[in-house]
C-alpha cells in the first residue's frame, strides 16, 4: 500500500503541515509528490490510466469502502482552498475514482484556521485509511506523532 501526497509547492515549508509529519513517522508508506499543473508527475498519471489508484476528497462519488480496492491512494496535502484549485485545474484528477471518508465529529487539528465543518487535515486523512486498511499500528503510530505536533504552540 502507498499513500502520495499531491503536495501544493507553498504546503512545503509551512510549519503546520501535518503531510510532513505522516512522511517522517510512516515506514516508507506515505510518499510526497509535488503538484505541477502544468508537468503532472509520470508515475501518479501511469497509475490513474491504469485505474490503479483512488483520490481520497471532500468531493467524493464513491464509497468509503473502495479505499478498500486499491493499493494507492492520493491525498491532496495543501489548504482547503488550494486544494480545490488543484483538483480544478488538474484534468488528470477528474478522471479518477474520488471517494469521501464519512467521518462524524470533527477535526482535532488545531494550528490552522478556516477549516470546514467535517474537514480533516492531512495526517487525519492518512490515519483514517490506513484504520481502514487495516494497518491500525501504523494508524496508531501516526496518532501518537499528530498528537505532539497539534499540541505545540505555532
Amino acid at each position: 500500500m502507498k499513500i502520495f501526497l499531491l503536495t501544493h509547492e507553498r504546503e512545503i515549508d509551512r510549519t503546520t503541515n501535518t503531510g510532513s509529519i505522516a512522511i517522517e513517522h510512516s515506514d516508507g508508506v506515505v510518499e510526497r509528490i509535488l503538484w505541477q499543473r502544468v508537468n503532472p508527475n509520470k508515475d501518479i498519471l501511469k497509475l490513474i490510466d491504469n485505474n490503479e489508484a483512488l483520490l481520497l476528497y471532500s468531493k467524493g462519488d464513491a464509497a468509503p469502502s473502495m479505499i478498500h480496492d486499491y493499493e494507492n491512494i492520493i491525498i491532496i496535502d495543501s489548504t482547503w482552498q488550494e486544494s480545490q484549485k488543484i483538483v480544478n485545474k488538474s484534468q488528470y484528477l477528474k478522471k479518477i475514482p474520488h471517494a469521501t471518508l464519512k467521518i462524524t465529529g470533527s477535526s482535532n487539528y488545531k494550528l490552522r484556521r478556516n477549516q470546514p465543518e467535517g474537514g480533516l487535515c492531512t495526517i487525519e486523512c492518512i490515519i483514517e485509511v490506513l484504520k481502514i486498511k487495516g494497518e491500525n499500528q501504523l494508524a496508531s503510530k501516526l496518532e501518537v506523532a499528530f498528537a505532539q505536533f497539534n499540541s505545540q504552540k505555532i
